[in-house]
């Protein structure tokens, strides 16, 4: 078997290609920079881009299987391209957002639509809907944590059932190997809801040394997290959060169920990434 990984390069991708590669199965990967890929030997690297469909067409090429990263502007491009190469199962990496019809939103259309493509082209396919990532928690709190050992932010009882990014790639790179998984759609969490205060704990024991967390206000909140996204986005999150301390979310099994092991705790999370915490040097006057 040969599967081809697009997105190779991110956090689930990464983890998907080592799966791959301690299977034994031949593995390509797509990249826009194969000189900086960093993958292991005989793992086979191919420079494209999904948003340029006509440079996947030699990765294709006798690929039995692909792990799809979401580009909704050329998806049925792309799997047009991987049918008419004889790839016979796709694997999305998508989100549980899909499963959001309450109004705009920009997350749950831009992966429906991959996997619109992706039904609709009459291959095998897989969706894997990981809920929200405890990666996420760098963006938000890693620079204030580095400079300062603080989190400021609203909701601190909020309740979030955060994944590792490696239990995504294991439960991926399951329905990758195996058959079984067919036209399944996996929603992926956590093994626990823990809140926002707790998580802040979490890193703060994982690195050793103390961390506090600082509740402000929602209006606060926008103004510090305008300064780097969206203001719909903004909106997303601070919905989330609100409506997390009514309605607490509840962890899935899927991890477990799929791959036979539990899903990694947000605590071992934070010990995986304890080094992007760690404070920042200290510049020296000459």
């Amino acid at each position: 078997m040969t599967v081809l990984v697009t997105g190779a390069t991110g956090s689930v991708g990464r983890h998907v290609v080592d799966r791959l590669v301690a299977a034994g199965v031949g593995v390509r990967v797509l990249t826009r920079t194969p000189s900086a890929a960093g993958f292991h030997a005989g793992v086979e690297v191919f420079e494209g881009d999904l948003e340029q469909p006509e440079t996947v067409h030699a990765a294709l090429e006798g690929a039995e299987s692909l792990y799809l990263f979401p580009v909704p502007q050329t998806a049925r491009e792309v799997v047009a391209a991987a049918k008419e190469a004889g790839v016979r199962r796709i694997v999305v990496l998508s989100s549980s957002s899909v499963l959001d019809t309450s109004g705009d939103n920009h997350s749950g259309e831009h992966h429906r639509a991959v996997e619109r493509a992706v039904e609709e082209s009459g291959l095998e396919w897989t969706f894997v809907r990981p809920d929200e990532f405890a990666s996420n928690v760098l963006w938000k709190w890693a620079h204030s944590i580095r400079t300062e050992s603080v989190v400021r932010a609203p909701y601190g009882n909020a309740p979030r059932v955060l994944i590792h990014e490696a239990d995504v790639a294991a439960v991926a790179a399951t329905a990758l190997l195996e058959d079984g998984h067919a036209g399944e759609a996996y929603v992926v969490t956590g093994p626990e809801a823990i809140t926002q205060a707790d998580q802040v704990k979490a890193i703060a024991e994982a690195g050793g040394r103390p961390i506090s967390f600082e509740e402000i206000t929602p209006d606060q909140a926008r103004e510090f997290m305008g300064r780097v996204m969206p203001a719909p986005v903004v909106e997303m999150v601070l919905g989330y959060l609100a409506d997390a301390c009514v309605n607490p979310p509840v962890p899935v099994d899927t991890v477990e169920r799929i791959t036979g092991r539990p899903a990694l705790t947000f605590a071992r999370w934070a010990a995986d990434h304890a080094a992007d915490f760690a404070p920042l040097p200290v510049a020296v006057a000459a």
